[in-house]
């Protein structure tokens, strides 16, 4: 077995930034994440052809887009959702130096975009948000819609409105029919630390790439037939204080749960989340002594 690792690579990437989900209604899907994150929106805006709404947690930032207008750039975002459906979109890890990440990418053959400048009005408070950014082309990401991004300053953090709220992300589950590659894609290339790579008969193959202090978990299943060049944004478990008040409060608020069981990890708890998040595959999961 060959394994793609970033370890005794200077990290460039230091944590996951955000993730994006398209929505087609903004208003639905805020809501519908509220009473799952148990945390208010901390950041609404609108650009040319999309409106997003914020919800900053400890470790990560989770971005929901809709498309607004009828703008060339609305209209990509509805032709996704009409292939694709609601649901994960792209991912952007954060980076310290944006111009040190832009010319690894450049090295490992990843192509970067010229490096942009951002800025970002908050529609409730005008406050302003300001970044430095890159991608590369989803052909060369397997699929994955990828950005990199340095952000000048910190994001507000969205505030518990609801007990027992969610932490943080544990991890972002990424399907692959070609793991050899994928693994060659985030941990040699991009320099992500694997701390797992295992196989199971029942789960497939399961490798665990650390990024910040959660995990970007690149998982091939045991059923074939997909698509061997191209990945897929799969689903997101999120961390919590006390899974059996995370059960009760997401009860008590009308979504589907299921029981809280044992994790595949020794000392960890899970339930799965079977509406509510807007087409992405959900886990909340509670670790012993984490909290």
């Amino acid at each position: 077995m060959t394994v793609y690792s970033g370890a005794g690579i200077v990290p460039v990437i230091c944590g996951l930034d955000h993730l994006v989900v398209l929505i087609d209604d903004l208003a639905v899907g805020a809501k519908a994440y509220e009473l799952l994150l148990g945390r208010a929106p901390a950041w609404r805006s609108r650009s040319d052809g999309s409106e997003a709404v914020l919800f900053t947690l400890d470790n990560m930032t989770l971005e929901l887009m809709a498309p607004a207008g009828n703008s060339p750039t609305a209209e990509r975002i509805r032709n996704v959702m009409r292939i694709w459906g609601e649901g994960l979109a792209s991912i952007c890890f954060r980076v310290d130096d944006i111009a040190k990440m832009h010319r690894r990418l450049d090295r490992v053959a990843l192509k970067p975009d010229p490096v942009a400048e951002v800025e970002s009005r908050d529609l409730g408070s005008d406050a302003t948000l300001h970044w430095k950014r890159t991608r590369s082309p989803t052909d060369l990401t397997r699929g994955v819609r990828m950005f990199f991004l340095e952000l000048a300053q910190a994001r507000p953090h969205s505030a518990a409105i609801s007990p027992a709220p969610i932490l943080g992300l544990d991890l972002v589950v990424i399907s692959t029919e070609d793991p050899e590659r994928a693994a060659a894609l985030y941990g040699a290339r991009l320099g992500l630390d694997m701390a797992l790579d295992r196989s199971h008969q029942d789960w497939g193959r399961l490798m665990f790439f650390r990024c910040g202090d959660l995990i970007v978990e690149v998982v091939k299943r045991p059923v074939a037939g997909g698509d061997q060049t191209h990945d897929k944004l799969w689903g997101l478990s999120w961390r919590v204080a006390d899974i059996d008040a995370s059960r009760a409060r997401l009860v008590a608020a009308g979504v589907g749960v299921s029981e809280v069981r044992a994790g595949r990890k020794p000392g960890t708890r899970v339930m799965s989340v079977r509406d509510g998040t807007c087409g992405v595959h959900t886990l909340v999961l509670e670790r012993a002594g984490r909290a």
